[in-house]
C-alpha cells in the first residue's frame, strides 16, 4: 500500500522572542518520521514523506496516497490538530488516527473533560479561565493545577504548576495567559500515582495495550508532576514502570477509565490516555492525546508497548491495521 505520513517538524517553525522555550514541544524530530517510514517499509509498503501544512495540501492535490499516516500537529489555531485529517475527510482519503471532530475536542481540555464526564467517565473538578481575576471563585478545591487550554507534551506545565491558595494560583495563571495566549484549565490536583494508558483500535474493537507507572525517582509522590522539565529529562527524573505496582483489581479500573474515555470521546485506531489516582485511590481520567507521539526511544506509548512485549513495528502497522479494517466496515 502507498501511504502517505503527514507531519509537522520542529524545524519547520520559529520561536517567537516573547514566547516560553517550550512552545514547539509538541513537534516531531525528522528521526521519529524516518522511524515510522521505516516500520511501514518493513511490511512491505511504500512509504512517501508529506509533511503538514501547505505542502501536505499540495502533494495530496496533486498525488493522493492510499492512506495517510497522520502524526501532524498543525499550528496556532485551536482546531489545529483537525486540519489534516479534514483535508482527507474532504477528498475522500482514507486517514489513521482520529477524525476532525475529535482531534478539535481533545485538543481542548475543558471540552474533552466535558464530553468524557458526560459519558460517565470520572475525572476530577475543573474550570476554565481566561482572565487571572477569575481565579478568586472557582469554587475549586487547593491544592490546583494549572495548563494551557489547548496544548499537549505538557507545553506549559512546570514544576511550579501546583497551586496551594489562591495567590500562587493567580501567578501561574496570569504566566500562561501572558506566555501562551488561550485559556488556562484549572482542576483539582489528583495526590496519586500517575499511569499512562496505551490503546489501540476503534469503538468496540478497541483494547488496551497496558498501563504504564510514571514514578518520580525523588521527592514526594503526592506532589509529582509530569512537566515538561521532567520530560525533558526522563531518565534521571522518573522511571517507567510496567505492569503497574498496583492490585489486579485497580489495574483494571485505571484500564476502564481510560477505554471509556478513548470511546466516549470518538478516537480511532490509537490513543494515549493519562489517569491518575485522587487521595481516595480512585482513578481519574486527565486527558487524552489522539496523536500520541512516536518518537522509538522516548514516546511514552512506544515505552509502553515495548514494555508490554509490542515491538515498535508492530505498534505502527497495528495503527494502519486498525485504519483499514475501519475503512472495510463503513
Amino acid at each position: 500500500m502507498r501511504i502517505g505520513i503527514a507531519y509537522d517538524l520542529k524545524s519547520d517553525f520559529e520561536v517567537e522572542a516573547d514566547r516560553p522555550d517550550d512552545a514547539l514541544e509538541e513537534y516531531d524530530s525528522l528521526a521519529t518520521i524516518e522511524a515510522i517510514a521505516s516500520a511501514l517499509r518493513s511490511r512491505g509498503h511504500d512509504a512517501v514523506l508529506m509533511g503538514g501544512g501547505r505542502s501536505f495540501l499540495e502533494k495530496l492535490l496533486s498525488d493522493a496516497p492510499e492512506l495517510v499516516f497522520n502524526i501532524a500537529e498543525g499550528h496556532s489555531t485551536r482546531s489545529r490538530e483537525a486540519w489534516v485529517p479534514s483535508a482527507c475527510e474532504m477528498l475522500g482519503v482514507p486517514v489513521t488516527h482520529a477524525d476532525p471532530l475529535t482531534c478539535a475536542l481533545t485538543l481542548d481540555k475543558g471540552l474533552a473533560k466535558r464530553v468524557a464526564a458526560s459519558c460517565g467517565v470520572p475525572t476530577p473538578a475543573f474550570a476554565v479561565v481566561r482572565t487571572a481575576a477569575k481565579v478568586e471563585h472557582l469554587g475549586l478545591r487547593y491544592p490546583v493545577i494549572a495548563k494551557p487550554l489547548g496544548e499537549g507534551s505538557s507545553i506549559g506545565i512546570r514544576r511550579t504548576s501546583r497551586s496551594k491558595d489562591a495567590a500562587a494560583l493567580r501567578e501561574d495563571v496570569s504566566r500562561l495567559l501572558a506566555g501562551y495566549r488561550q485559556g488556562v484549565l484549572v482542576e483539582e490536583f489528583c495526590a496519586g500515582p500517575e499511569f499512562t494508558v496505551g490503546i489501540l483500535g476503534t469503538g468496540e474493537a478497541a483494547r488496551v495495550i497496558g498501563a504504564l507507572h510514571v514514578r518520580p525517582r525523588s521527592g514526594r509522590l503526592e506532589e509529582f508532576i509530569y512537566s515538561v522539565e521532567v520530560k525533558r529529562n526522563w531518565r534521571e527524573e522518573v522511571e517507567y514502570v510496567y505492569p503497574p505496582p498496583v492490585a489486579p483489581a485497580l489495574a483494571r479500573s485505571i484500564e476502564e477509565v481510560a477505554l471509556a474515555a478513548h470511546r466516549g470521546l470518538g478516537c480511532r485506531d490509537v490513543s494515549r490516555v493519562d489517569v491518575r489516582l485522587d487521595a481516595s485511590g480512585a482513578p481519574q481520567f486527565i486527558e487524552v492525546n489522539p496523536l500520541p507521539g512516536l518518537n522509538p526511544e522516548t514516546g511514552d506509548l512506544c515505552i509502553l508497548a515495548k514494555r508490554a512485549g509490542l515491538a515498535y513495528e508492530d505498534l505502527v502497522n497495528a495503527i494502519v491495521d486498525s485504519a483499514v479494517a475501519r475503512g472495510r466496515a463503513a
